[in-house]
């Protein structure tokens, strides 16, 4: 989903990822300050590394680091050394490291990246100023309508949560959409590999007169919170919150309040419409009809096969996700689970050649990092949540869309359990739209793998923001 597992192993394992106090200079005449640039191959997906570099009064050099592609600004590193050409700095609680060599012929860091047992190919290189993306869907300030920061309690979990509210210029009160993120701690604009599509989602939408209140997950920017120590169940509650606060609000129609849930979101909508008469729609963007065990076996197929491989590999892959998810669902017990993972560890690492094991960096680091993730509550709960009964419990208007290229949500498999359940369950008014073309974002690719993500300027396609547009306007009233 907007990652799982792969997307979101890749947000857990290197979600906020580097920063830090730098190093010395590898000789009196060389001067390191300034930004450092690197990109990072982590599996399907490439993230770029700044290092920005800077000397304090007393000749001292310091640093931060930014992860532009997820959104990490100014983190942090603990241990840095720059001694005979070779650089070293440590990041203790996101358990990395780097080692590089100075090449003063080319001005650049050349080294590994190490982190959770995985080991990465860094170079870092002198830029003026980082590379930016180029993303023309952007809204560029000022715009044509209001925009509110604004901040309410979920007083069930005591968690506040923080976001924006953009209002159109036009009569009040207005129908109003709330925006569910998906797996992972994302803000408000569900920003990822240099993109922003709820930012992008809410300035269509209240372009076309529909109030839209997006919101920082859990942890994130002004919401208090954890996001892996949640679960979907804990974020329903958070959407049922943002409901009542728009309720209050003299210029939100609250009785045209919708919702629209990208990946997990679009798990959480249905949670929250089966549970409240007070939803009058929900939009689910690659939503889910499947359990989360029956997704993982479809989405880390795939894409491993997108990246090539080949049939003994997938064979291998899905061996292993099978003993690894009956242990989770057999034993409440994390310690328990820990003990027979290590089990199978070892069993592993017997059978490999040097060479094998080589490849494999540190499965002592790899390991830790992997059980604290899927013996987390929201991984446990998401593994075996079945949306199946909540979706025939919905009776309000319901858009279910998605990607034909859509690798982590596969469309076919998910889209027909979704439009069954509803159905099932007596709900009239189900659209189901395929859309060619389209990935688990909405961009118009070619494969529908991860690693493009970042590499296609497009944010939303028009074609998917036109639809949810023209089907949300249909369903709500307009004041003129």
């Amino acid at each position: 989903m907007k990652n799982m597992l792969q997307g979101i192993l890749v947000t857990v394992l290197v979600a906020t990822l580097i920063a830090g106090t730098v190093f010395a200079a590898l000789r009196q005449d060389l001067n390191i300050e300034g930004n450092w640039e690197g990109t990072l191959n982590v599996g399907a997906v490439k993230l770029r590394l700044v290092l920005k570099v800077t000397k304090a009064a007393d000749g001292s050099l310091t640093a931060k680091a930014d992860s532009p592609d997820q959104g990490a600004t100014d983190l942090a590193v603990d241990v840095v050394t720059f001694k005979d050409g070779a650089l070293h700095f440590e990041m203790k609680r996101l358990m990395a490291s780097y080692d590089g060599k100075f090449n003063p012929d080319s001005s650049q860091f050349t080294g590994e990246f190490k982190q959770g047992g995985g080991s990465f190919p860094l170079t870092l290189k002198r830029v003026t100023t980082p590379t930016a993306y180029n993303r023309p869907q952007e809204p560029k300030k000022p715009y044509p309508y209001d925009e509110e920061e604004v901040s309410y309690e979920n007083k069930r979990d005591n968690v506040k949560l923080a976001g924006a509210l953009t209002l159109p210029r036009a009569k009040a009160p207005f129908p109003a959409v709330i925006l569910i993120t998906g797996s992972g701690p994302q803000n408000r604009n569900e920003e990822l590999l240099g993109h922003k599509p709820f930012l992008v989602l809410a300035d269509y939408l209240t372009r076309q007169g529909i109030a839209v209140l997006r919101v920082d997950d859990r942890g994130v920017g002004g919401s208090t919170g954890s996001v892996p120590n949640s679960t979907s169940e804990n974020f329903a509650a958070d959407v049922m919150a943002g409901i009542e606060f728009l309720k209050a609000r003299k210029d939100i129609n609250a009785k045209q309040i919708g919702l629209i849930g990208h990946s997990e979101g679009g798990i959480i909508a249905p949670m929250v419409a089966a549970q409240s008469s007070e939803v009058a729609f929900i939009v689910l963007m690659a939503g889910t009809g499947l359990t989360g065990e029956e997704i993982l076996y479809l989405q880390g197929a795939l894409i491993a096969k997108a990246n090539g491989a080949n049939a003994e590999t997938l064979a291998k892959q899905r061996a292993q996700q099978e003993r690894t998810y009956a242990i989770l669902k057999k034993e409440p017990d994390n310690a328990v689970v820990e003990k027979l993972l290590r089990e199978e560890l070892n069993k592993q690492l017997a059978g490999m050649t040097d060479e094998e094991r080589k490849k494999a960096g540190d499965p002592e680091k790899a390991f830790s990092v992997q059980v604290k993730q899927i013996t987390a509550p929201w991984f446990r709960y998401f593994l075996t949540y079945d949306p199946r009964p909540a979706l025939r419990s919905v009776k309000c208007p319901v858009l279910a869309l998605n990607g034909e290229n859509d690798l982590q949500v596969p469309v076919n498999e998910n889209l027909r359990e979704i439009e069954t359940a509803l159905k099932a369950g007596g709900n009239k008014d189900v659209t189901i739209v395929r859309l060619p073309k389209l990935n688990h974002l909405f961009q118009t690719c070619e494969t529908g793998s991860p690693s493009e993500y970042s590499k296609i300027e497009e944010t939303i396609a028009p074609v998917a923001l036109k639809t949810m547009g023209d089907w949300i306007l249909k369903h709500t009233t307009i004041q003129k």
